[in-house]
């Protein structure tokens, strides 16, 4: 398993599953990211290179948490519900169980 910088932000993207953000949360927080470092990922404002993106997956109906690292960060015109997360390239670290 990768060290995670529990000081570092952490973006979750629940594709529309708001039923699994306590169980994404608390997933997230027993892999030592910090609770107070997690937060919604909205499409108007995205992470800095470093900090972390967590995604449920695979929508429709996931079963897992993907973990990957921002790597960078480029200034784009938003697109859709993607938003500014376009311009962003990150490196998977790891998957875990949602359970």
């Amino acid at each position: 398993m990768v060290e995670i910088d529990s000081q570092k932000a952490v973006f979750l993207f629940l594709h529309g599953r708001m039923d699994l953000k306590e169980k994404a949360v608390n997933a997230l927080k027993e892999r030592g990211f910090a609770e107070n470092k997690i937060t919604m990922a909205l499409p108007n404002k995205v992470g800095e290179i470093g900090d972390y993106m967590a995604m449920l997956w695979m929508p429709p109906n996931p079963d897992q948490i993907k973990i990957q690292e921002i790597t960078k960060v480029e200034e784009v015109k938003p697109e859709g519900m993607i938003g500014l997360w376009k311009g962003v390239s990150k490196e998977d670290i790891e998957s875990m169980p949602l359970e």
